[in-house]
């Protein structure tokens, strides 16, 4: 029996209220920043933690037999029928540098598969939401349809990626510069708004590496619903944990940037 999704959706827009309520007091402000590493810079801040926290006290309000994954606190029942995939602040780099490109990802896996998503971004009361049904923006109150837009060659692509300098090896950033090179327009450090742009059918394509399953699952019903394309750099289906990962509102343009990707894809 195919899962009633919709029911769901209400209770997907209170966890990223409760998200909002925890991030947006501490954007551009005290936001309590730590490094998680020692050899290099990997932020983390108050809203990161707090956020997560609130998230995961509705789920095991609400649903307490739904597992959970996320990025600050660890897996909780993985292997559940339902599981929560969070990114409390997706982009803590930008949030941090007080730009309003960061995004709080919350994704819905059923039996493994993510059905369910929302790329949210507070600040601009913007929420993204999607499943296999469609895909719709939430402002101010007021919603509307999303839809990828057609982009049938590469050279008109309007592209994007975080930081090709430090997130690609080498053998990806020969690949990246490929797809730049044949692209009309590159743009750098959106993170996950770059996804909600696809499926809002203002850019075509965004191509990253290194993701974690946090980064990516809110996003694939967020695209799909919208007409777009989520795969790996293979042009196959994205695994639970991530990895290489090409978006797309267009067919033609996702294959012609997967071209210049496979041969760096593993």
């Amino acid at each position: 029996m195919r899962p009633d999704l919709t029911a769901l959706e209400p209770f997907l827009l209170e966890l990223n209220a409760a998200a909002a309520g925890a991030i947006l007091p501490l954007f551009r402000g005290d936001h309590g920043l730590t490094n998680k590493l020692a050899q290099s810079f990997d932020p983390v801040t108050e809203a990161d933690r707090g956020a997560e926290r609130a998230i995961r006290t509705l789920i095991a309000a609400r649903y307490p037999d739904h597992g959970v994954i996320g990025e600050e606190y660890g897996e909780d029942r993985p292997n559940a029928e339902w599981v929560w995939v969070l990114d409390p602040v997706d982009g803590t780099r930008a949030f941090i540098a007080g730009l309003p490109l960061w995004c709080v990802l919350i994704g819905l896996r059923h039996e493994g598969r993510p059905v369910l998503g929302s790329i949210a971004q507070p600040f601009l009361d913007e929420i993204y939401l999607g499943q296999a049904g469609g895909s719709r923006l939430i402002r101010q109150g007021a919603s509307r349809p999303l839809r990828a837009r057609a982009c049938p060659a590469l050279s008109g692509a309007l592209i994007a990626t975080t930081d090709p300098e430090t997130c690609f090896t080498p053998p990806e950033l020969a690949a990246w510069r490929q797809v730049r090179s044949a692209a009309r327009l590159a743009r750098l450090g959106c993170d996950a708004y770059a996804y909600a742009m696809v499926a809002a059918g203002t850019m075509d394509l965004v191509i990253e590496a290194g993701l974690k399953a946090w980064d990516i699952d809110a996003a694939i019903p967020v695209v799909e619903g919208a007409g777009g394309l989520v795969t790996d750099w293979r042009g196959g289906p994205v695994g639970p944990s991530g990895g290489q990962i090409a978006i797309a509102g267009d067919r033609a343009c996702l294959d012609a940037a997967l071209e210049a990707l496979r041969p760096a894809a593993v």
